[in-house]
């Protein structure tokens, strides 16, 4: 049980639950079966297939995350949700952080879509607006960003083990391109316990470890 995909905003963080309607039961990445990269509005829903622009474009005000819930034919459950970096303490809150603006710039975009079924967790990323031709590393954390980067906690892992591995956590190293847009996904047998993991952070390098330079609170189900 457990998934993966994603989408974005500017200025705030946009969340979206509901049918996944690709093939396979999974929205695809860039087109047919896709959910529509549409802008949110306050409390705003946006339903699957709504919109046309790319996560890239998508535009809207700050506020309230507009959801739609359900499941997929598969019986699986989607969800996504995206922000925009900015600084700790910055005048409009937002849970995108950036805490190194040389390797994550303000106002660059991130989207988390997860995807789970009985069998299958699927979690995806998107990143725009990073430095160009650059590798990350990212994994899922276990607890919410916070002004401190060691707020988030240390990576979500399935089973508690002495040693960080791809198969025992979700790892979502990426490089940018030339634009610095990157993505990533990872797979597993296996699902997340019931609030234990909350964020995504990136790192400067790829790899178990690595300086924190930006996190991103991301309300994963189980």
């Amino acid at each position: 049980m457990g998934a993966a995909a994603l989408l974005m905003l500017s200025g705030g963080v946009g969340m979206a639950h509901g049918t996944a309607d690709g093939s396979d039961g999974m929205p695809g990445p860039d087109g047919a079966g896709h959910a529509g990269h549409a802008a949110h509005s306050p409390g705003k829903a946006s339903a699957p297939g709504e919109g046309s622009g790319t996560a890239g474009d998508a535009s809207g005000a700050a506020g309230e995350a507009g959801m739609v819930g359900g499941a997929s034919r598969s019986g699986g459950l989607w969800m996504r949700v995206d922000g925009v970096f900015s600084p700790p303490g910055s005048f409009v809150p937002s849970d995108a952080l950036t805490y190194d603006t040389r390797l994550v710039p303000a106002a660059a975009r991130i989207e988390v879509t997860q995807y789970a079924d009985r069998t299958t967790t699927r979690v995806s990323t998107r990143l725009r607006g990073l430095v160009p031709d650059r590798a990350y590393g990212m994994h899922v954390h276990t607890s919410p960003c916070a002004a401190d980067p060691a707020s988030a906690g240390p990576h979500y892992q399935h089973r508690t083990s002495a040693t960080a591995d791809p198969v025992n956590e979700v790892w979502l190293d990426f490089r940018t391109d030339g634009n610095g847009d990157g993505t990533a996904e990872a797979r597993h047998d296996w699902g997340f316990r019931d609030g234990g993991a909350r964020s995504v952070i990136v790192h400067d390098v790829q790899g178990g470890a690595g300086k924190r330079v930006a996190c991103f609170t991301v309300p994963f189900s189980a």
